[in-house]
């Protein structure tokens, strides 16, 4: 499996227009550098990095006004052959997460009809306009939040505020206790945005009240959402 290799500084440099130009900008570019210097010293020490790419979510998407839907996750998954770049995506070939389990076992509650066994690859969302976006973007093998506080989550923060500021209606799910520490970011002066908030699909909190994960039919209104502000609906 390939590991980060590229300079991140040339991987920014690779982006849409949109995401360049704040990643690059005045109130970023340093702590970009900072992460770039991070990153390259860890991979000097012999660290493994996940993922090979940690800006695909953003190559992804070319115009903030085709972002439909937003899902926040935290860090990316930290197991060999696992994390892919997007939030609670896995690579094909890949043991099926619990959170994603728990995902799949939504979307079959909410969509009996549907077979949702196979989905671990979450570029299908991502190619049809939804921000799978972890706050921290990368993480060192074996180590979950071993990137935590090196800066990723002011990258990140700009990104959520400068979706939220566009006037095209979209969902925003908040999973889980950190993902709805964000909602601060969304803009909802003008109620441009839905913000959908459970807890996390994590075994852990899955099924707990008041919020449960599991029958939150968060799939479902965002669809709906969708369709009533005339945009196309996500195929889950």
């Amino acid at each position: 499996m390939k590991l980060l290799s590229k300079k991140l500084i040339n991987s920014v440099e690779e982006l849409p227009n949109v995401w360049r130009n704040i990643l690059l900008s005045s109130e970023n570019i340093v702590t970009l550098q900072h992460i770039n210097k991070f990153l390259e010293s860890r991979l000097l020490d012999g660290v493994t990095i996940y993922p090979f790419n940690p800006m695909k979510a953003l190559h992804k998407i070319s115009l903030i006004s085709d972002i439909k839907v937003i899902i926040l996750g935290q860090d990316p998954y930290h197991g060999e052959g696992q994390a892919n770049g997007l939030a609670f995506s896995v690579l094909e070939n890949c043991q099926k997460p619990p959170s994603l389990r728990n995902i799949c076992k939504e979307l079959s509650i909410e969509y009996p009809d549907m077979e949702f066994t196979n989905l671990r690859n979450l570029d299908c969302w991502a190619n049809q306009g939804v921000l799978l976006l972890n706050s921290i973007l990368t993480v060192e093998k074996g180590k979950p939040l071993s990137h935590k506080k090196i800066g990723w989550e002011t990258i990140t923060d700009s990104i959520i505020k400068l979706v939220s500021e566009d006037n095209s209606p979209k969902v925003f799910m908040l999973w889980g206790n950190y993902a709805q520490s964000k909602d601060y970011l969304i803009n909802s002066t003008k109620n441009y945005h839905l913000i959908l908030k459970a807890n996390h699909p994590s075994p852990l909190s899955a099924f707990r009240s008041p919020l449960p994960f599991i029958g939150c039919n968060h799939f479902k209104i965002a669809s709906e959402w969708l369709i009533n502000h005339r945009k196309t609906p996500v195929i889950w």
